[in-house]
């Protein structure tokens, strides 16, 4: 339909969608002692969602969150107690501004929620025993125009994750660096 209308439209597939029911910005999985999985919770992980994106000018939010916009067709939650989910600003989500209107913090967390793993030992003690902060929202992606080739468009709804880089260094190289810092703090008082 916007598309009739003239306003640009694309379909977007996110692969590893969080479906973050009470808006905590994690997906929590709990477990008991023993490693069996309890039922605690609504969270869950989609092998893909699908929605659209459309170019709107934002007067309502100030010209940053011009652009793209999300509009899902199929909202699983209510919001404002109605089923709606968007136009959430792509540019939002990017930046983490959860705390805007039209759902900005469902589809962040749709794209960059925390995949968290609880043992759960009594209705008043958890424990967090596993976080992994790179397993939701993998090959955002949407179809090129004029060919049937798949453009990667994950950089626009968040930045790239952070690359771990082990190295070993000596016991000796290690304490040297610690007098090495402790110099430039003193020469910089």
């Amino acid at each position: 339909v916007l598309r009739c209308l003239g306003i640009p439209t694309r379909v977007i597939t996110n692969f590893n969608s969080a479906h973050d029911t009470n808006i905590n910005l994690s997906i929590d999985k709990y477990i008991d002692i023993s490693g069996k999985t309890l039922h605690l919770t609504e969270d869950s992980v989609w092998n893909f969602h699908v929605w659209n994106e459309s170019w709107f000018i934002r007067r309502d939010l100030g010209s940053f969150y011009d652009g793209w916009q999300v509009l899902d067709a199929t909202p699983q939650e209510r919001s404002k107690g109605i089923y709606q989910c968007g136009p959430a600003s792509t540019r939002a989500i990017k930046e983490g501004d959860v705390n805007l209107d039209y759902d900005s913090s469902f589809v962040f967390a749709a794209v960059n929620a925390d995949y968290v793993t609880w043992v759960h030992y009594s209705n008043k003690r958890k424990e967090r025993i596993y976080s992994d902060t790179k397993k939701i929202g993998k090959f955002i992606s949407t179809k090129a125009v004029g060919n049937n080739s798949r453009v990667d468009v994950t950089t626009n709804y968040k930045y790239p994750e952070v690359k771990e880089i082990s190295f070993k260094i000596s016991y000796s190289e290690y304490k040297n660096s610690l007098m090495d810092d402790r110099k430039i703090l003193v020469t910089a008082v």
